[in-house]
């Protein structure tokens, strides 16, 4: 959507979100009525790539713009080291796509030094306006923060062209920056791929009606690659039949133009430590930018080329190299493929200097910004090498290119061609995408119980508009946008097959539901290992279910993070976030169902123990000769309050005729259970009353003990028998706590899905911290 004249939401005062969005989606009618005109004329596109980093974001855009002829017209122009014999002649991979190259511009001027770099930016504004005035493009897609892409940004905008700016708004530390904004200020609409990106452009006064978070385009590609099976083939014919799969090692290091002397000596120490480790290694060739001259010079000085553990090579074309990057054991050096495209397959990063400082990172990489000896990058590879990471999706979701496609299409010509700065800063980010609809950051949330598998897409914050939900909706956090529920398989490969099949289905109806999914958050019972995503020993709920490591698979599978935790603590962070809990520093959460669990906030942080086993509150003994609880021992709280307990006395109360009250049945098909129980207490049965009054005060004597030992200021009570303990737990506490622990709150969840709920929590704590 388009900056109009009708309404300007600059000029007037806006009170809230809901008013700006609403002011938008006024002036998006006659827009789209335009654009559906607008249709029965090409959209003539000009793409301009200047180098084989460029294009392999840009390919997947303009492959998509060639495959609807009927609304776009493509026009590619080829200019700076694509040209150059020594950087791989790398136009010919154009030409191999099937792209017809309208105009080949030689740009560089030889040298590789800060002169030459600003010799080919007058060079390529010398040649370039005769290509555009000839072409007239609509649109100039330009990529990045290349020197070559500053002069065409440059050009255009001289030439009053309309620019869209990929890949603008982010932060890598180096006079890259410096360029990088610089073309964002010249362009007239952006295509970020990060939500800190979009701010950052905001900041920086640009229109956010003209910045769509699209993603990566080369994502859209990267995340169906890493599952194809040709991917030996490729290792073994770049580096020999002899290497496996991740036990070799790409290295790409470009130079740092403000820091030349410095990144050759990183360069240098580099290749020192790669020689020492002793692994078949891939070398890429510098980039052509000042300082790389040198930099080959080193290389060769050192028989890089001619060692047998080395491959040095110009160019891998980016179908094969995303598959070496894919299935290395490492991959060493300050390329912004690093610190992106390789966290997409949770391949182990070592970055090297300060060439990528500030851009956003998954946990794959690590980095050594001061590497200024041999030692500190050689255990930096012993601590990398081999490793395998969650994948990212910090930089895209695959669905980039279609979002870029049809926010060209709105694109109104019509408008006025000068830019419109926004003063002051926004606050609140209001970017639109594809269907000029905010979308809502969301997780993936996997609940595993003893007989239900569920799994949910759970929204960060939810937005009243009509577009999205047919009825008002008001603003809140942790709501369920979409449920889906099955019968819980028996065996391992059954449940981590359906897991799969379930959150495949919810990702691609999230995709329809304007959610931007995070992450996968799973909640499970039994003990956790929650750093390696493991269930250590499950319940006896759940058979089959020990030693099992979810994370993995499931993260290679979905190309997602994945986050692993008990059921009871997955509460406890539900109630942090969306709950009681919110703003309470210590508390603890008693969840009251077929068992009897929960999960301890200290300080703020989840309490898990030095073996994984803090937080577990049914078993807290209240009673020496108590009956026998599932874990063995006897006279735990779960012996006496949980639901399984509850049904134990009831059956026994039944089968020994003294539960049945006036109006009460139970035919011969139906299972005794709690509620019987509960129902016979409401009216008047003293044995069911005598029972549930044991399970109060045996809950309520657990819950003293806990009061003693860590002292909250707040317990929650969650679970379906919630309701029911929260008076007999309060009576206890007041009879049998120390004075200074009687006054603390007691209070029931008003949480509807704890566990769904806290499993999204991990998810959207941790990504909305690190990423958007």
């Amino acid at each position: 959507m388009m900056q109009g004249h009708a309404i300007n939401p600059h000029s007037v005062q806006v009170r809230n979100i809901h008013e700006l969005y609403y002011l938008r989606t006024q002036k998006a009618q006659p827009k789209m009525e335009q654009s559906e005109k607008r249709l029965k004329k090409q959209l003539r596109v000009c793409v301009a790539t200047c180098n084989r980093a460029d294009y392999s974001k840009l390919a997947p855009i303009m492959f998509g713009i060639k495959s609807h002829p009927e609304i776009f017209d493509l026009e590619v122009v080829v200019l700076g080291s694509h040209l150059i014999d020594d950087y791989g002649n790398t136009f010919r991979m154009i030409e191999q796509d099937e792209f017809d190259i309208g105009s080949k511009l030689h740009t560089i001027v030889r040298g590789e030094d800060e002169a030459a770099m600003v010799e080919s930016v007058g060079l390529a504004l010398v040649k370039l306006p005769d290509v555009l005035q000839r072409l007239a493009p609509d649109i100039l897609l330009v990529h990045g923060d290349r020197f070559d892409a500053l002069a065409l940004a440059t050009a255009a905008a001289l030439m009053n062209i309309r620019i869209l700016h990929l890949e603008g708004g982010e932060v890598s530390g180096t006079i890259d920056d410096s360029i990088r904004h610089a073309i964002s200020k010249l362009a007239h609409y952006h295509a970020v791929c990060t939500r800190s990106a979009e701010r950052h452009l905001i900041s920086m006064c640009e229109d956010h009606s003209r910045i769509l978070l699209a993603g990566c385009p080369s994502y859209d590609k990267l995340l169906s690659a890493h599952q194809r099976d040709y991917y030996i083939d490729i290792i073994k014919s770049w580096l020999g039949d002899a290497v496996k799969e991740q036990d070799y090692i790409v290295a790409l290091q470009h130079p740092v133009t403000t820091d030349i002397k410095n990144s050759i000596k990183i360069y240098e120490l580099m290749l020192d430590a790669l020689i020492s480790f002793n692994k078949k290694t891939l070398v890429l060739f510098p980039n052509i930018d000042a300082g790389s001259k040198e930099m080959v010079r080193v290389m060769r000085r050192k028989g890089i080329e001619q060692h047998p553990n080395f491959r040095a090579v110009k160019h891998v074309p980016f179908d094969q190299f995303i598959q070496l990057v894919a299935h290395a054991g490492c991959m060493i050096g300050n390329s912004s493929c690093g610190v992106r495209e390789a966290g997409a397959f949770g391949t182990p990063v070592i970055n090297l200097g300060t060439r990528q400082t500030g851009r956003e990172t998954g946990e794959n990489v690590l980095h050594v910004r001061d590497a200024d000896t041999h030692n500190k990058i050689y255990h930096a590879l012993e601590l990398q090498f081999g490793k395998r990471y969650p994948c990212s999706k910090i930089y895209g979701d695959g669905n980039a290119v279609q979002r870029i496609l049809k926010f060209m299409q709105t694109i109104d010509l019509s408008e006025p061609l000068q830019k419109k700065f926004c003063f002051p800063s926004v606050k609140e980010c209001i970017s639109q995408d594809i269907d000029h609809i905010l979308e809502t950051q969301s997780a993936l949330a996997v609940d595993l119980g003893g007989t239900n598998l569920r799994v949910a897409i759970i929204s960060m914050k939810v937005y009243s508009y009509h577009r999205v939900h047919t009825s008002s909706q008001s603003d809140g956090e942790g709501k369920v946008v979409k449920k889906y529920v099955q019968l819980n398989p028996k065996t391992f490969e059954e449940r981590i097959e359906l897991i799969l099949t379930m959150c495949k289905q919810a990702m691609a109806d999230a995709v329809h539901l304007n959610c931007r999914i995070l992450g996968v958050g799973v909640s499970t019972g039994g003990r956790v290992n929650p750093q390696d995503g493991i269930v250590l020993h499950s319940t006896k709920l759940i058979n089959e279910w020990s030693s099992v490591d979810i994370r993995t698979p499931l993260s290679s599978a979905l190309h997602l993070p994945v986050w692993v935790d008990n059921d009871g603590n997955c509460a406890a962070l539900a109630e942090r976030k969306f709950g009681h809990g919110k703003g309470i520093e210590n508390f603890v959460t008693i969840i009251t169902g077929t068992g009897i669990g929960g999960g301890i906030i200290q300080h703020n942080e989840l309490i898990h123990g030095s073996t994984f086993c803090a937080a577990e509150l049914g078993h807290i003994v209240v009673s020496l000769e108590g009956p026998e609880c599932m874990c063995g021992s006897h006279g735990c709280i779960e012996a006496y309050s949980s639901g399984l307990a509850l049904q134990r006395e009831a059956k026994r109360l039944h089968d020994e005729d003294l539960l049945l009250m006036e109006g009460m049945t139970v035919n011969n098909k139906e299972q005794v259970n709690a509620i019987h129980l509960i129902d016979a207490a409401c009216l008047g049965n003293s044995k069911a009353e005598s029972v549930l009054h044991t399970a109060g005060t045996a809950l309520g004597l657990g819950i003293v003990n806990i009061l003693h030992m860590i002292n909250p200021s707040l317990v929650i009570l969650s679970g379906v028998l919630a309701a029911h303990y929260e008076n007999p737990v309060r009576q206890v506490i007041s009879q049998r706590a120390l004075l200074s622990a009687q006054d603390t709150k007691v209070m029931v969840s008003e949480l509807e899905d704890p566990a769904l709920l806290g499993a999204a929590s991990m998810v959207l704590d941790y990504t909305t911290r690190r990423t958007y």
